[in-house]
């Protein structure tokens, strides 16, 4: 593995999150691939998500909660279609930037990242980072297929959508994360 340290920053278009369970070894792959044919994966424990819970419910219930909105016809017809979770993952030989190894998530950040946007940032010890940027929609997305695939594997973790507290759900960059660390 080179030495260089490996970040990115989600810019690019989502085309598919999938949350699969890795049985033999008792963890969760997130894979997120791009309209650029770019995959990232990051390996996800029984434990980090225990950690990482209440603060992806409580962004959904604070930053990220629906807002009423002024519906008119033109924005109603230009509203995006909802995700689909009917089709296979495409296996389109992609690209991977961090390497086919999925980053072992041991840290996250997860902040405010404008309006009606979330920031989640999934760090290893080996200095990889992987950013996703989501939005109400793909949050709620990304917390069902969690919530699903920690219960295929039987991990027993309370995965409600009670609110956390509001200052729970972000997590500054400079301060320590002790909960977050494996």
């Amino acid at each position: 593995m080179p030495s260089a340290i490996h970040r990115t920053e989600n810019l690019m278009q989502i085309r598919q999150i999938q949350v699969a369970c890795e049985a033999v070894q008792d963890r969760l792959t997130l894979r997120v691939s791009t309209q650029a044919n770019e995959e990232y994966r990051v390996w996800i424990t029984r434990r980090f998500l225990r950690e990482l819970w209440p603060h992806l419910v409580g962004m959904l219930a604070g930053h990220l909660a629906a807002r009423p909105q002024a519906v008119s016809e033109t924005s109603a017809a230009a509203a995006p279609t909802p995700p689909s979770f009917d089709q296979p993952f495409k296996e389109d030989n992609p690209l991977f930037p961090l390497g086919s190894s999925p980053l072992l998530a041991s840290e996250a950040n997860l902040n405010a990242g404008g309006e009606g946007m979330a920031k989640l940032v999934f760090r290893e010890a080996r200095e990889r980072s992987f950013t996703l940027n989501l939005n109400a929609e793909l949050m709620q997305a990304l917390c069902a297929m969690l919530r699903k695939s920690a219960e295929q594997l039987a991990w027993g973790l309370p995965l409600d959508y009670a609110a956390a507290p509001a200052e729970k759900a972000t997590l500054p960059a400079d301060e320590p994360k002790p909960g977050l660390l494996h």
